[in-house]
């Protein structure tokens, strides 16, 4: 059985934009997608900002950047399209935000365990993190297609901290966007926002517990809003 101060804990990471830089090869794949419909480009700016709801959400708002919007039929179809572009050189430039890896190692050593909570489909996220060599340090990986409600409604948070083996009283979340904090928010759990991610506006106005800079100060901060758990 582990044991340490929180041999108990859950703490769930977010992945784009919070455990993983993924924009970069997210612009590569949306603009082989984009090309399929002879739309301008996307920078990789603009793509940070339509990251948080997954595929379809990033081709819709692409599109309709320039006043183009898609039946739902044709919609699937480029959904199909971007994840098999995506799929092909998941993890090109993309790379673990610096930091994390070592407060995980903290996290570990006091006993918690890891799960991810991601808007992205769930195969593509295990993709990403077996690319990248991290996958086996997280308990669940849940992406929006496992569960009937994704974030922010709290079954996808829920469901995360539970297929972990966890218990949502004795868990956090770690994001960077308004979906994170009202999952968080609706599962009645601690939300800390990573102020070098994905958030579209102001990390302040997303009522977040805390709002880090670094991952350095990411285990004790877990300790303290932990501690303060009823």
């Amino acid at each position: 059985m582990t044991s340490g101060e929180l041999a108990d804990a859950t703490i769930v990471f977010d992945l784009d934009g919070t455990l993983v830089d993924t924009a970069p090869d997210i612009m590569r794949a949306l603009n082989q997608t984009m090309d399929l419909e002879g739309l301008p480009r996307v920078k990789l700016g603009p793509v940070r900002a339509l990251i948080g709801q997954g595929a379809r959400g990033a081709i819709k708002k692409a599109a309709a950047m320039n006043e183009v919007s898609f039946t739902a039929e044709r919609l699937d179809a480029l959904v199909s399209e971007y994840t098999a572009f995506y799929s092909a050189d998941i993890a090109r430039e993309s790379k673990p935000y610096p930091g994390v890896l070592d407060a995980m190692n903290e996290l570990a050593a006091l006993g918690a365990k890891f799960s991810v909570c991601t808007n992205k489909r769930t195969h593509l996220a295990v993709q990403l993190l077996e690319t990248l060599g991290i996958a086996e340090r997280f308990s669940a990986i849940v992406g929006a297609d496992a569960v009937t409600q994704r974030k922010p409604h709290p079954e996808h948070y829920n469901a995360a901290v539970m297929r972990a083996g966890g218990t949502v009283r004795r868990s956090l979340l770690i994001g960077d966007t308004v979906a994170d904090v009202g999952a968080a928010r609706a599962a009645g759990v601690p939300a800390i926002v990573v102020r070098f991610g994905y958030c579209d506006g102001p990390c302040e106005t997303l009522g977040a517990d805390a709002i880090i800079e670094s991952y350095s100060v990411l285990a004790p901060l877990c300790r303290r809003l932990l501690a303060a758990r009823p």
